[in-house]
C-alpha cells in the first residue's frame, strides 16, 4: 500500500488532516530536483557549459531552459547539448519558449534534444476575460500541434492569473477551458502564494493538470514582494510539496530564483542544499 492509498483508506484525506499527516513520519524526499536556468541568466550566456557543470555539481539533476540570446539550446545542436548533459548526469526536461515564433523549429529542436515539455512562460495581465478566452483558444491550437509531435505543451503562471478579473480567476478559466489531452500546466508556487491564493486548495481541485512546478520563496513588506533563498521566506513548502508529492500529477520539481541577497550562484547553492535536506 502506498502513502496515497494509506491516507485514503485511513480516512485522512481531508482538508484538515493532509498537512498534519504529511509533516509527520511518512517520509519523502526531493533528491531529483531541477532548476529553471533563467535563475542564472546573468552568468549563463557567457559560459553555458561551465555554468551548467557547476549547477550539476551543486546537485541539480534536471534543467528547464528558456529562450536566451543563443536560443534554448545555448548555441549547441540538439545532439550536442543532449550528449553534454548526459555526461553531467543531468536531463533537460523542458524549456520556456515563445509560442508565437518559429513553433515548428522549437518543436523539432526540443524533440531531438530529448526534452518532454514546451512551456509558455509569460502572457501578462489581460484587460478582460474575453482576452483570456482567446488565450485559451490559442493554447488549445498550439497544444494540439505540440502533442502531435510527441511532446507536451503547457503554461507557467505568474501572480496575475490568480487575481480575480470580472468575477473569475483567469488561471481557473484556463484550466477549465483547455483540452487536458493537449494542454498541461506548470505551477509557480511562489506566485500563487503571493497572489493570496491557497496552493493546497488549488491543487486539491486541479492537481491532475499540473506536471511541473517552480519552487521559489519570497517575503512581503507592505505591497512589495522580494524573493529570497529557499527556506528564508514565507512559503510553507513542507506542507505544499507534501501534498503535491502524493495527490497531484507533478513529476518535476524545479527551483527558480530571480532575486538574490548576494549573487545568483551563491543563492542557487543555498537552494540546492535546502532541497537536499527537505523531507515531507
Amino acid at each position: 500500500m502506498n502513502r496515497r492509498d494509506f491516507l485514503v483508506r485511513a480516512g485522512l484525506f481531508t482538508a484538515g488532516a493532509v498537512t498534519l499527516t504529511h509533516t509527520t513520519s511518512l517520509g519523502g524526499t526531493f533528491n531529483d530536483f531541477g532548476l529553471q536556468l533563467y535563475s542564472v541568466r546573468d552568468v549563463l550566456p557567457k559560459d553555458p557549459k561551465g555554468i551548467m557543470t557547476q549547477l550539476a555539481q551543486m546537485g541539480y539533476k534536471k534543467f528547464e531552459s528558456y529562450g536566451g540570446p543563443q536560443g534554448f539550446l545555448w548555441g549547441m545542436s540538439p545532439k550536442e547539448i543532449r550528449s553534454f548533459l548526459d555526461g553531467l548526469g543531468v536531463k533537460m526536461v523542458s524549456t520556456h519558449f515563445d509560442m508565437n515564433k518559429d513553433l515548428d523549429k522549437s518543436i523539432a529542436d526540443a524533440k531531438e534534444a530529448g526534452l518532454s515539455y514546451l512551456l509558455c512562460p509569460y502572457i501578462g495581465p489581460q484587460k478582460s476575460m474575453d482576452d483570456w478566452k482567446r488565450i485559451a483558444e490559442k493554447f488549445n491550437t498550439v497544444g494540439e500541434q505540440v502533442t502531435k509531435a510527441g511532446l507536451k505543451f503547457g503554461y507557467h503562471n505568474h501572480d496575475y492569473s490568480f487575481k480575480t478579473l470580472d468575477g473569475q480567476l483567469p488561471q481557473e478559466y484556463l484550466l477549465e477551458n483547455t483540452n487536458p489531452k493537449n494542454v498541461m500546466f506548470e505551477l509557480d508556487m511562489c506566485w500563487i502564494d503571493a497572489a493570496g491564493q491557497d496552493p493546497i486548495a488549488h491543487l486539491r481541485k486541479y492537481g491532475k493538470r499540473y506536471e511541473l512546478c517552480h519552487i521559489k520563496d519570497y517575503n512581503r513588506t507592505g505591497n512589495k514582494i522580494t524573493q529570497s533563498d529557499l527556506g528564508k521566506g514565507q512559503v510553507n513548502y513542507k506542507a505544499i510539496l507534501a501534498y503535491a508529492k502524493d495527490f497531484t500529477n507533478i513529476k518535476h520539481y524545479l527551483v527558480e530564483q530571480e532575486e538574490y541577497p548576494e549573487s545568483s550562484m551563491i543563492s542557487l547553492k543555498n537552494d540546492a542544499e535546502y532541497m537536499k535536506k527537505l523531507t515531507v
